[in-house]
């Protein structure tokens, strides 16, 4: 590791204000081959969703990097992860997803059971004076593969901390939400021509939606806060520093609306048509009851309570259930997490939008971007969703306005920053903390300390 080493730009270390992020960190090939040697390898990924695998021997495949994973269902409740290669040449075993009652090579016919141990090897007996073709030397490598909330994580550290001591504690303040209930609206996989970490930033700060996201500053205020939880972090808006949603923007200069109704009605309208997230479609169309249930003039906190009330009964009537949050509850979760190193979420009492940022193999200039807008449904009332992947994200014509908005930006900022009158980010000290902590963390990471 020397030459990789001596290779990292001094700029890239910990001793310069943490607040100005050089942009070899996003450019530079060394670094992207030390985040693959020293930070995929140790931390925990989302994999994917427990209803993926529906049955025993059900399994999907996850690759990062070189590494490539399988996670099978193994029993109702259990599974387990392997390194997804032969143990003969290599070869890849599985791809995608799929169901299957053994697991078998396509190369020279070697066969494992489910719990990785293995089955058969054809003609076993040639390696009869060889040493090195015990069973244990030919099982399938283990990877650890552990729940959360209805998401799959996998580590190929097998001596990583536990995945619940790992999400202290996002996954405490996020209980009440009941994430293990959504089930996907859509699934759309795309590329983006953009480091993984430009990626994760768009979505790591509210700062940008003032100018980015514009269109949204007549429904809500836009001063945001940053909170950081060891490597992990959370975003939100502050009610002492905003007006109540549905209130525009404070900077704007445009008044509380009159009838606060109609201001409701159009935020929740505006999301759903621009992003069909975070929000049900059950809660959009209950949203609609304030315009005949409630006169013109009711105030602002009481339309806001009345609509989550619309909410709760219209979810209830259905069957789908209803997680009830307190106002407490609901400060401590905030509106936007950051899951170490790339999972992301925002969520509502009833939906959420979930995304996940991987490099794209060996190319540090492009990522793969994976979105789930998932909502809370009558248990097996859930809709078949297919999963949609694009090579580009400008050929998905569904994204709405809101993530071609960010994915526009995502791609400017990967170009721009190679500019030579660019060399480093000045980073807001108030609403980019979690960003800051996230290039942290993975400094920590890359240091040789921690690659032990």
């Amino acid at each position: 590791m020397a030459t990789l080493e001596a290779s990292i730009p001094a700029s890239a270390g910990a001793q310069r204000d943490d607040f100005l992020l050089p942009k070899d960190i996003y450019l530079s090939p060394q670094i992207a081959q030390l985040e693959k040697e020293r930070l995929w390898p140790k931390v925990w990924q989302m994999a994917g969703r427990v209803e993926q695998l529906r049955g025993v021997g059900s399994y999907l495949t996850y690759d990062i990097g070189d590494d490539a994973v399988i996670v099978i269902r193994v029993s109702e409740h259990g599974y387990k992860a392997f390194h997804n290669a032969c143990q003969h040449r290599g070869r890849r075993i599985l791809d995608a997803e799929g169901q299957i009652q053994e697991i078998a090579c396509r190369f020279h016919g070697w066969r494992w059971h489910l719990n990785g141990t293995i089955k058969s090897v054809t003609e076993r007996g040639d390696w009869a004076n060889c040493s090195h073709m015990t069973d244990a030397d030919i099982a399938l490598k283990p990877v650890l593969v552990d729940t959360w909330g209805g998401w799959i994580f996998i580590n190929l550290d097998e001596k990583a901390e536990s995945l619940a001591k790992f999400l202290e504690p996002v996954a405490e303040r996020c209980a009440p939400y009941e994430f293990e209930k959504l089930r996907a609206r859509w699934f759309k996989t795309v590329t983006v021509k953009c480091n993984w970490k430009v990626a994760v930033e768009a979505f790591n700060e509210f700062y940008h939606v003032t100018a980015t996201h514009a269109q949204l500053q007549r429904y809500q205020d836009d001063v945001s806060r940053c909170y950081t939880f060891g490597d992990h972090g959370m975003m939100s808006y502050p009610p002492e520093l905003n007006r109540l949603w549905g209130s525009p923007a404070a900077r704007t200069g445009m008044p509380i609306p009159a009838d606060y109704r109609e201001a409701i009605v159009a935020g929740v309208d505006e999301f759903e048509r621009t992003l069909k997230a975070i929000w049900s479609p059950r809660a959009v169309a209950a949203t609609h009851r304030l315009m005949s249930e409630l006169p013109a003039d009711t105030a602002p906190e009481v339309a806001l309570g009345k609509m989550v009330e619309f909410w709760r009964e219209a979810a209830i009537a259905e069957g789908a259930g209803w997680p009830d949050i307190t106002p407490q509850q609901a400060a401590d979760a905030g509106y936007d997490w950051h899951v170490f190193p790339n999972f992301i979420f925002l969520m509502g009492p009833d939906a959420a939008i979930f995304y996940r940022i991987r490099p794209n193999g060996d190319d540090h200039q492009s990522c793969i971007f994976d979105i789930w807008s998932m909502v809370r449904y009558v248990p097996g009332g859930e809709p078949h969703v297919e999963h949609e992947v694009y090579e580009r994200w400008q050929d998905c014509d569904s994204l709405g306005l809101i993530l071609t908005q960010d994915f526009t930006n995502m791609e400017h900022v990967q170009h721009g920053m190679k500019s030579r009158g660019f060399s480093v980010a000045r980073t807001n000290p108030l609403q980019e903390t979690v960003l800051v902590n996230f290039h942290r963390a993975i400094r920590d990471y890359l240091a040789v300390r921690k690659s032990a």
